[in-house]
């Protein structure tokens, strides 16, 4: 496997420093929260809001862009217990099955987040076509990504782990 460019490599650390940012924001906002509510007995509402928010960016953007394949839940014991090429095309049918599931949806997606732009969050103002917007993010990025899989495995370059040896290492190394 060859070592990513430079360039790459930033857009990649980038990419991971989003949730860590996100999670961060999360916590601040929490320790705010808590601060206005019991020392200064006049509570805020927009720390939830934002904690709210950033936990919805984390999750979608943290699978979509900053997980590696590696990262995904399988069913290892399935997954591990059979050929390698048996894997390949497990790899090749459930990328299909994504590839196609989450197209097929890209229009409705497409549908309900422009048409939240008629809605703002209650404190921030913030209008909720761009509170969604990481949903059409996660979707385009997951039909990118699964084609890419798709495309490993059906040229026969990528086809997973190719032992049971190499699972118990990822799942059980140091």
């Amino acid at each position: 496997m060859s070592t990513p460019s430079q360039p790459i490599r930033t857009l990649r650390g980038l990419a991971e420093a989003v949730p860590a940012i996100l999670l961060a924001t999360m916590f601040v906002c929490f320790i705010i929260q808590v601060f206005m509510r019991y020392v200064m007995n006049s509570p805020v509402g927009w720390t939830v809001e934002v904690c709210v928010i950033a936990w919805l960016w984390i999750l979608l953007w943290g699978q979509s862009v900053s997980a590696e394949e590696v990262d995904e839940i399988r069913f290892d014991i399935v997954y591990g217990s059979v050929r390698t090429e048996v894997r390949r095309w497990f790899r090749i049918i459930f990328s299909i099955l994504l590839v196609g599931i989450y197209a097929w949806s890209l229009p409705a997606l497409w549908d309900f987040v422009t048409f939240m732009k008629i809605q703002k969050t209650s404190y921030l103002d913030i209008r909720f076509n761009w509170v969604y917007s990481i949903a059409l993010i996660f979707s385009v990025v997951s039909v990118l990504r699964y084609a890419w899989i798709f495309w490993g495995a059906a040229s026969g370059r990528n086809t997973g782990l190719s032992t049971i040896e190499d699972i118990d290492r990822k799942d059980f190394s140091e």
